[in-house]
């Protein structure tokens, strides 16, 4: 699939405790986008954050870690991220979902099995 110009970069922010049907959420969001077809989805996982809780969630060696901030982020055209839009809806009940514009300057693959 080749991906170059304007694009929409989509970035959800879950917790790592976070699950769907005893799956974690970002696992299944991964799986949802690749089965959709889109470019490509990334996961990050956090050191530190907050969200709309307001509750501090830290890895921390004196502090206990738990749920500690995850990111997805997904790169593809506008409309095959909007039209992925609706998943997320069922998916994601707490947590913030962004998009952005963005310009895809290079989208390559490795080549070859791997």
């Amino acid at each position: 699939m080749e991906l170059s110009g304007r694009a929409l970069r989509l970035t959800v922010h879950v917790g790592d405790g976070d699950t769907w049907r005893g799956r974690p959420l970002h696992t299944e969001i991964v799986h949802r986008a690749h089965t959709a077809g889109l470019a490509g989805a990334s996961v990050f996982h956090g050191l530190e954050g907050y969200g709309a809780s307001r509750h501090v969630h830290t890895a921390r060696l004196l502090s206990m870690s738990q749920d500690l901030p995850v990111m997805v982020v997904i790169v593809d055209a506008p409309a095959r991220v909007r039209a992925f839009l609706p998943q997320l809806d069922e998916l994601v009940s707490e947590g913030l979902v962004t998009i952005d514009e963005v310009e895809v300057v290079r989208h390559t693959g490795r080549g070859g099995d791997r």
